[in-house]
């Protein structure tokens, strides 16, 4: 097994515990942190590919520059998130999924 082979596997199983975290939960926190999981998936796909693939230059940090906005918009997407289930738990004192439709208006 190559090396890209072994990081595309790791972030396969990476993203499918992500995801399955994400969509069996009802803890709105938890399945924040399946999406992190899935984020962090995605920055292992990037950093594979421009440390294993064909470089078109040599000194191209194409992939490292993916990273650093996937981060960016991890951070904010967390932020928002968190802020979120900070106003629902004011709100209804629970931070269950399924008890937030209560919010429509």
């Amino acid at each position: 097994m190559t090396p890209l082979q072994g990081c595309l596997l790791l972030s396969c199983t990476l993203f499918s515990v992500g995801l399955a975290g994400a969509l069996s939960r009802s803890n709105a926190i938890l399945v924040l942190l399946g999406i992190e999981l899935m984020l962090n998936a995605a920055n292992l796909n990037f950093i594979a590919f421009w440390r294993y693939g064909p470089s078109p230059a040599p000194g191209s940090v194409n992939g490292v520059i993916f990273v650093v906005f996937s981060i960016a918009v991890a951070a904010a997407e967390a932020a928002v998130g968190l802020a979120l289930v900070i106003a629902v738990y004011r709100h209804q004192k629970n931070i269950r999924l399924q008890e937030a439709n209560r919010l429509k208006g």
